[in-house]
């Protein structure tokens, strides 16, 4: 392979408590390396000090790791990708001033990526050896992770409409504090989705919100939860262990069928051949399910990436790199981290 007529693309992913880095090259994947920090699990959730910490001990091997495994040299990258938002600001510092350190070192330009942008453009990761169809332009994409919950028209690789979006809670947030409302360990999305696979979905109700339009909220439907557990556990206080399979299956299913609901509103209007799952919690079996039950009941086709590229990974930082490179979008070295940043 003659790498200097190749596009190189290095991405960089430090938007949580994941320390991501990944090589592109012509928009193959070459490698992918993530280190996920165990600390916080001690602390029943993210703690940004200590994830910030954590991305500075990690970023060097992890950079490092993911330039040996794609069998490239440093000198060979043509572009550093990296996340610039939203996410934790101590955790974004420590990746945009790496990129920006590695760039400058290496005479290279600068690609500044939105993660939630990047967690759409994961569906265009391809992997040598492996057949792929990427979704046909202009497609609907539901993101849902921890901090995020959104339905997003993608027009190009470069042009993002959002529909709807949650306006208090993400449906991540929704699946891990209703977990630790049941006691279960951080993080307990994938818990509350292992449990639910023995339970019963409809064996309790949970609040759903009543909001017109294409928005989401679930802080109503956490506090019902809340408090429908308080009364029951005043009549048994063995309640939750009692059920917990069932209790598991029945938040599983309400969350699912609020997103599922708004999309399906969304598909009706807007017409596509392709509808995207993206986000972390893409992951969980339901949601998934559900997705591509939707997906055949409305004629389109259903587009759901592969678990490794649905929580944070760089792998989908790079890809977006790739397209931006295309395109010539490239950042200065005055380039700071936004914790908030607009679609």
């Amino acid at each position: 392979m003659d790498q200097n007529s190749d596009i190189i693309i290095l991405g960089i992913e430090s938007s949580c408590d994941d320390t991501g880095a990944a090589v592109l090259v012509n928009g193959e994947l070459l490698s992918n390396v993530t280190y996920t920090q165990d600390v916080h699990k001690a602390w029943g959730g993210v703690v940004p000090e200590l994830a910030s910490r954590a991305h500075e001990a990690r970023i060097i091997p992890v950079v490092d790791a993911a330039i040996k495994n794609a069998k490239i040299t440093k000198q060979s990258i043509s572009a550093v990708a990296f996340t610039r938002g939203p996410g934790l600001p101590g955790s974004l510092m420590v990746g945009v001033s790496f990129a920006k350190s590695l760039a400058l070192a290496l005479n290279r330009p600068l690609i500044e990526v939105h993660h939630m942008q990047a967690h759409i453009l994961a569906h265009f990761i391809r992997t040598p050896g492996v057949e792929y169809t990427p979704p046909e332009f202009p497609f609907i994409c539901l993101t849902v992770s921890g901090g995020h919950t959104q339905i997003v028209k993608v027009h190009a690789a470069d042009r993002f409409e959002v529909l709807g979006e949650t306006i208090d809670d993400a449906a991540g947030e929704a699946f891990d504090k209703t977990a630790k409302i049941l006691g279960l360990p951080y993080p307990g999305g994938p818990l509350v989705d292992k449990h639910a696979q023995e339970g019963d979905p409809h064996a309790f109700r949970f609040a759903r919100p009543s909001l017109k339009g294409y928005d989401y909220s679930f802080s109503g439907f956490k506090t019902s939860v809340l408090y429908a557990l308080q009364k029951w556990q005043k009549e048994d206080p063995d309640f939750i262990p009692k059920h917990l399979d069932d209790l598991c299956a029945s938040i599983q299913f309400t969350i699912t069928e609020i997103l599922m609901d708004k999309l399906a509103l969304v598909l009706k209007e807007h017409k596509v051949k392709d509808i995207a799952l993206a986000g972390g919690v893409s992951a969980n079996s339901e949601v998934r399910r559900r997705f591509a039950e939707l997906a055949a009941a409305q004629g389109c086709r259903a587009h759901i990436p592969p678990f490794a590229y649905c929580t944070d990974n760089a792998a989908m930082i790079a890809a977006s790199g790739h397209f931006k490179y295309l395109a010539g979008d490239f950042s200065s070295q005055n380039v700071m981290a936004m914790a908030r940043m607009e679609m």
